[in-house]
């Protein structure tokens, strides 16, 4: 996850123009207040944006998770604060090959939730790059 956050900084970075920092030197600002007030909101919505869907892409991936732990833990943690707990993708893989309708029916619960977690990060990563982005203020 964190070279696709570097990269996608990185990127959104480079692309402000310029003319934007060469105007905040002209009237007098040093480059950290260049940086922190010109460069970094210009680019804010970009950087939310790939951080976000670098999240939920991390979130999607299963298939290392079932390679690499194989089923170290078999059942979730109600409490996030002390011990071990599964990931979702792990969840889901052992509830859907049991035998059991119940088990069946918390694998379909926790892909739904899988699915609906990615989906409000890709819904927050776009409503944040509309929103920081320099066309939607015009």
């Amino acid at each position: 996850m964190l070279p696709i956050v570097i990269r996608s900084t990185y990127e959104m970075l480079r692309l402000v123009p310029g003319s934007l920092r060469e105007g905040s030197y002209a009237v007098g600002a040093t480059k950290s207040r260049v940086t922190m007030t010109v460069v970094l909101p210009a680019a804010l919505g970009g950087i939310v944006s790939g951080a976000l869907l670098a999240v939920a892409r991390a979130a999607g991936e299963t298939a290392p998770l079932l390679f690499t732990i194989l089923g170290g833990l078999s059942t979730a943690n109600p409490n996030p604060f002390s011990g071990a707990n599964i990931a979702i993708p792990m969840l889901i893989f052992n509830n859907a090959s049991s035998p059991y309708t119940g088990a069946q029916a918390r694998a379909w619960g926790a892909a739904l939730t899988l699915i609906a977690l990615a989906f409000i990060l890709m819904i927050a990563a776009r409503l944040i790059t509309a929103r920081f982005s320099r066309y939607s203020r015009y």
